[in-house]
């Protein structure tokens, strides 16, 4: 009987990863290149997922209607675009306003910082929607069944959508000049200043990379749960540091197949498992790695 629900399990793992994945993409690219870890990226994934439902609001009055068995309309669209911009230049700002100043100085101090600007971000978000879950749907969706598995349309939009930035941003890393430049300061960040190219400027499009690929990570997280709450970044920040540790630390790719991973195995486990313990599934999967092959998957020594 457990095993029969595993299939299922699945298709819940794989829209679970997706979510991850694209959260901790951000999270890997930001120490790639800053060479910190940003306890604040979680955060990051809320102000996005509050600011999809903002600009949903204003976008919805304009544009009615959905999209044919989605439970969203056309006014998604605009919305995460706008999400995504907004929460970059969140990101930049932040970065002016705090990490600048702190380049240089040691890992820690720049960690501690992190975990101050996560507090400020939950609490602003928490000052201006207050504690109550905000829905992006309300209405019930029915699910269509493949293969004897039950699949929504919402799920299908999720993982395609995840599928779709992952290859954007593939494409922007491997043929454009920012994105030669990025892995050229994460190789090697001092042979890239004094080879001419721009650090800061490749910081901001790492920044407004990572926030835009937060902000849609939030709002799909939504779409899925229907809802979000001030403490949707805070209880996604394990998972998307158990992923960007099993993948590779400073490797986006890495970060891709550790977040899919940590998806799979969180929800799967729930076949055996209550699911309150999901979160302690990624901590055993993060530990167990650290064990094995602290490097990740596709790190190096």
């Amino acid at each position: 009987m457990v095993w029969e629900r595993i299939p299922q399990l699945v298709v819940y793992g794989l829209v679970s990863g997706s979510v991850i994945t694209l959260g901790a993409i951000g999270l890997s690219l930001t120490y790639s290149i800053l060479r910190f870890s940003n306890f604040s990226h979680g955060d990051l994934m809320t102000t996005g997922a509050y600011l999809g439902i903002a600009f949903l609001w204003l976008f919805g009055h304009l544009l009615k209607g959905r999209f044919g068995p989605l439970s969203f309309g056309p006014a998604l669209i605009p919305a995460a675009l706008c999400a995504m911009v907004a929460n970059a230049a969140l990101a930049i700002t932040i970065d002016r306003l705090v990490y600048r100043r702190l380049r240089g100085a040691k890992a820690v101090l720049l960690l501690m910082a992190s975990v101050g600007v996560a507090f400020v971000l939950r609490n602003l978000v928490l000052f201006g929607a207050g504690p109550d879950p905000l829905y992006y749907s309300r209405k019930i969706q029915r699910a269509l069944v493949i293969a004897g598995v039950r699949v929504k349309a919402d799920q299908l939009f999720i993982l395609g959508t995840a599928f779709l930035f992952v290859f954007l941003l593939h494409l922007f890393l491997q043929y454009t000049k920012t994105g030669k430049a990025m892995r050229a300061m994460a190789d090697n960040p001092e042979l890239a200043q004094v080879s001419g190219i721009n650090t800061e400027l490749v910081v901001a499009w790492t920044w407004a990379i990572g926030a835009s690929l937060a902000a849609i990570a939030g709002m799909l997280a939504g779409i899925e749960n229907k809802m979000i709450t001030p403490e949707l970044g805070w209880q996604t920040l394990l998972p998307l540091f158990a992923a960007v540790i099993l993948g590779g630390i400073g490797s986006p790719y890495g970060a891709m197949v550790g977040g899919m991973t940590i998806g799979l195995a969180e929800e799967v486990s729930t076949a055996f498992i209550s699911t309150s313990y999901k979160p302690a599934v990624a901590f055993g999967v993060l530990v167990l790695m650290l064990l094995i092959r602290p490097q990740g998957l596709f790190g190096r020594r």
